[in-house]
């Protein structure tokens, strides 16, 4: 079997706490959703091999934790990302509001090298709370917010539901595709397990 060439796109998730992107991970990644809501800690990544023309590409999302005493171990999280999500509740204002806050401390703390064009993502999630009755920010105002900050894609989204992950996911991936520096990995026929081999495989450099 030949090799295949594989880049590693690193994504970052951010946005308050409880917003749900972890259960939006989930949802992408595993197609699982769950009610019981635990906070992360520190942060944590899940892997997904998508395919774009015979390519195949391996996102590295990671879910950070949206509580402020968390966010002094942003650096080394933000860093090297190809791609940055910026989630909110559309049934909570004050995540929307935050959502400012959130760019600029990743812009910041992950010091891109092109940070005007930098691929930001923007989700409104729960949008199936009480059948669409309780949300606070409309579709129109959070629009209007990207469309202010250099027209960053925007989606409505349910990790509950699955509504629009997959759609938003897929645009997370591309975009992220270009800005990223290919990284190409040889996969051989045989793996060696060695420390190397495990380093390379936790996808951390820490």
């Amino acid at each position: 079997m030949p090799s295949r060439r594989r880049t590693l796109l690193k994504v970052i998730i951010l946005g308050d706490s409880g917003v749900g992107k972890t259960s939006l991970m989930n949802q992408y990644v595993n197609k699982k959703f769950s009610n019981q809501y635990k906070a992360t800690i520190g942060a944590d990544f899940l892997t997904k091999e998508v395919e774009f023309e015979d390519r195949l590409f391996t996102l590295q999302i990671w879910d950070t934790a949206g509580q402020e005493r968390f966010q002094s171990l942003g650096v080394a999280f933000y860093r090297g990302a190809d791609c940055c999500v910026l989630v909110y509740d559309v049934n909570v204002q004050k995540s929307f509001d935050n959502l400012n806050n959130w760019r600029e401390e990743f812009l910041i703390q992950a010091s891109p090298s092109d940070p005007e064009n930098f691929p930001f993502i923007v989700l409104g999630n729960k949008v199936d709370v009480d059948g669409g009755n309780s949300r606070v920010v409309s579709e129109k105002k959070a629009r209007a917010w990207c469309a202010s900050k250099g027209d960053i894609p925007y989606f409505e989204t349910s990790a509950k539901e699955g509504i629009n992950v997959e759609e938003a996911f897929q645009v997370i991936a591309k975009n992220a595709l270009k800005n990223g520096e290919e990284e190409e990995i040889y996969l051989p026929d045989t793996i060696d397990v060695g420390s190397t081999s495990q380093q390379r495989a936790s996808g951390c450099d820490c």
